[in-house]
């Protein structure tokens, strides 16, 4: 079985014209928008066909992160919106039930607590709608100003502490950037690698050892450097390498290079990586060399030769499977 474990929704037309009303009128005043079932069911087919062509039997689905606007004021309308967006994913969930699962977004607001209205929705999402995990933005001001402090600040605590009592996965994400020197791509990176060294310096995993959390994107810059962190960790006089420490975290395979992935696999191993392509997203673009569109990931692993067919269905379904609580049955 092929799960790939990062996933955005295509929304349907009607839902963007909500969001249009929204952001044009900031949420005051806010109608409720009627999706038909049948525009929902269109949107789900055309993913469906997409995953289709290139093998893909389940994907974990959420908003599409730099659409979630966060930064935007007031804070109601991305409350507001992420809540349309979550409720459509469950219907999509609903109306193609073994083939998708769901992710949530949270409604994030720059340096809002997260206790203020994110935890909630996250509890609604997983015990009302059934989903399997949520997405985290390390970044709600999008670039726009001081982001909050590192995931790895007691800030996060709230939030955590929830994520651990409904034992459900974060994907950490950012969203969009408002800085005209680091693209909303770059960002990610940025954001992700950011991530990975706040909550390794920590005391985060002491406090919270069953926290279970995602860095997508191949880890961010973090196992293409490790070096540079290995001697960090030593200079400070660290009990616990650096390698030790890297596998409190988990990782996908979005990275859409079969060299970044082999090394990938050779630094973290690939107990604690998951299938993951985004499809349809940033890699959905035909590689002049390959003749395949970048995010076909599932050749590009099968073509890494060391790798052994455990270790293969690890990383396309069980490691996936055993983070996210998934019953396929």
């Amino acid at each position: 079985m092929i799960i790939d474990s990062h996933a955005h929704i295509v929304m349907p037309q009607e839902s963007y014209k909500y969001f249009t009303e929204l952001v044009g009128g900031r949420g005051n005043p806010s109608g409720n928008p009627k999706i038909p079932d049948a525009s929902i069911r269109a949107s789900g087919e055309a993913l469906l066909k997409i995953m289709d062509s290139v093998g893909t039997d389940i994907q974990l689905i959420s908003p599409r992160p730099y659409l979630q606007l966060h930064s935007l004021k007031p804070a109601v309308v991305s409350e507001l919106w992420n809540r349309h967006v979550n409720d459509v994913i469950y219907r999509l969930v609903e109306m193609f039930p073994d083939r998708f699962r769901g992710v949530a977004g949270l409604p994030q607001h720059r340096h809002e607590c997260p206790s203020v209205r994110a935890i909630a929705e996250l509890e609604r999402c997983v015990k009302e709608l059934g989903f399997v995990g949520c997405l985290i933005n390390p970044d709600p001001t999008e670039g726009d100003e001081l982001p909050p402090p590192g995931l790895g600040d007691p800030f996060w605590y709230p939030l955590y502490e929830k994520m651990v009592e409904l034992d459900v996965p974060a994907l950490i994400h950012s969203a969009g950037s408002c800085q005209p020197r680091e693209s909303y791509t770059l960002k990610f990176i940025n954001e992700e690698s950011t991530a990975v060294i706040s909550l390794l310096t920590s005391d985060t995993f002491d406090r919270f050892p069953k926290l279970k959390i995602v860095i997508p994107h191949g880890g961010g810059a973090i196992p293409y450097q490790m070096g540079r962190f290995r001697a960090w960790n030593v200079r400070k006089g660290e009990e616990q390498s650096f390698d030790e420490k890297l596998k409190k975290l988990h990782f996908d395979t979005c990275n859409y290079s079969k060299e970044a992935l082999e090394f990938l696999f050779k630094v973290v191993g690939t107990d604690n990586v998951l299938f993951g392509t985004e499809k349809p997203g940033t890699g959905s673009a035909r590689d002049p060399v390959s003749g395949r569109d970048f995010d076909h990931l599932k050749p590009v692993i099968e073509e890494i030769e060391w790798l052994t067919e455990e270790q293969r269905r690890n990383l396309f379904e069980c490691n996936c499977c055993s983070l996210y609580n998934l019953n396929l049955k």
